[in-house]
């Protein structure tokens, strides 16, 4: 699934993020050919209503490219009834990762191993708030709008969607 234009592959998964009391959950949505986090969301509990706000999240969902598709892992939050409906309902072609093969959402694993060693890790988040506000800062400001990516031409996700769309 190498993408030609934006908004044509959306890959999506959750992520645990320890805090003082245990931990907290991030899913979020990154389009594979700008690297944009599209949408996100931060919860206290891993279901399919996290995997949801997360879709609602990103502004594309209400009017996707035509045959958009959604890549996610095996995990039940995204096959869920309520979850597979509502991507229906955007447009978006929903499409799982083969069982067992690791390789199909490597992109996605990437992202969040930076997430993890660049923010949380730093971070002395002692609850959900430390960790919303600390990952829409990472998401909204660093990875969409500063970090640059040599994939893009070394330029951040933000920046080459724009480029691209030529604005």
């Amino acid at each position: 699934m190498s993408p030609t234009y934006p908004s044509q592959v959306w890959r999506v998964d959750l992520t645990d993020i320890r805090v003082t009391q245990g931990c907290v959950y991030l899913a979020y949505a990154l389009d594979s050919f700008t690297r944009e986090i599209v949408g996100w969301a931060v919860s206290k509990c891993i279901d399919a209503a996290l995997a949801l706000r997360a879709l609602n999240n990103a502004p594309q969902a209400c009017c996707p490219a035509p045959g958009l598709l959604h890549h996610s892992d095996q995990e039940s939050q995204y096959g869920s009834r309520v979850y597979v409906d509502r991507l229906r309902e955007a447009g978006l072609m929903p499409n799982m990762s083969r069982e067992g093969n690791p390789y199909d959402n490597a992109r996605m694993a990437s992202f969040y191993t930076t997430l993890k060693t660049e923010e949380a890790d730093l971070q002395d988040d002692r609850d959900f708030d430390d960790v919303q506000r600390h990952s829409t800062a990472f998401i909204g400001q660093l990875h969409n709008e500063e970090r640059l990516h040599s994939s893009l031409g070394s330029v951040p996700p933000a920046e080459f969607a724009t480029q691209y769309h030529g604005a």
